[in-house]
């Protein structure tokens, strides 16, 4: 029962792992924040989880950063304090660089690392004050490692361990931790909502994504990563793992062996 009455806001809350997140914490009865665009989505999951009236729903949109500093005081204000915010929105890609129009790329920064820093700065002052907070970020294991397919989602994936790993250094001393969580293929709908060139989801299940870990699995191992305040972890099968290694060691084998991964 570690989480128990911590106070947690979890972006991306509506689906897949953000949903599997909140579904689990909340038998631990903490407290809960709930985020997404999908106010309707959010409601329902609110009603999945146990102790629905410890749960408050904030809708927002990532992308519309001037709009996060407003959330992140509303969040404070739902149970006067914040414990620990999972950085969990995102959204995916499914297209060559090459075939990717230039707005599609600024989109996917936009939101994925953009919107993730924006919130995040407009939570640090809180964080800072009350000398205590954990940051938790669901990068991907394309954070690690630039597949086929995933340009400009690798490009924000990695442009978030850039920045927390320094966010990280700059606050030790005020006790704020960062929890880096790279999750691989895992079956939730990422694939079907992933943007291709022209900007427009791709509408369809990937072979890879649809045999992947299951959301609750991920969301347990998740759970304990922030428990134990790791630094980073990568969530996910074997070869992925192993990709991850040998990336480190032997970066032109992997890239390579990169050409002929299927990733869809």
């Amino acid at each position: 029962m570690y989480f128990f009455n911590k106070i947690i806001w979890i972006t991306g809350a509506s689906s897949g792992i953000g949903k599997a997140l909140a579904i689990a914490l909340s038998k631990q009865q903490c407290k809960l924040i709930l985020s997404s665009r999908n106010a309707t989505s959010l409601e329902l999951v609110k009603q999945a989880c146990d102790y629905p009236e410890e749960i408050k729903i904030i809708p927002l949109d990532l992308e519309n950063h001037a709009s996060l500093a407003l959330k992140a005081a509303e969040a404070i204000k739902a149970f006067g304090k914040i414990d620990v915010l999972i950085n969990n929105g995102g959204i995916s890609q499914r297209s060559l660089a090459a075939e990717t129009n230039i707005h599609v790329d600024k989109r996917i920064m936009d939101i994925n690392y953009l919107g993730t820093v924006a919130l995040t700065k407009a939570i640090l002052p809180h964080f800072i004050e009350k000398k205590e907070g954990q940051f938790v970020i669901t990068t991907s294991i394309v954070g690690k490692i630039g597949t086929p397919l995933r340009s400009s989602y690798a490009a924000s994936k990695h442009a978030l361990h850039g920045f927390f790993d320094s966010l990280r250094a700059e606050n030790h001393q005020n006790n704020i931790t960062v929890t880096l969580l790279c999750p691989g293929f895992i079956n939730t709908n990422i694939s079907k909502n992933a943007l291709i060139g022209n900007g427009l989801p791709q509408g369809k299940m990937d072979i890879a994504t649809g045999n992947g870990m299951s959301p609750e699995h991920c969301a347990k191992l998740m759970l304990k990563a922030i428990k134990n305040k790791k630094e980073e972890v990568c969530i996910a099968g074997a070869k992925e793992k192993l990709g991850v290694f040998v990336k480190r060691i032997f970066p032109k084998l992997l890239s390579v062996l990169i050409r002929k991964l299927r990733v869809t």
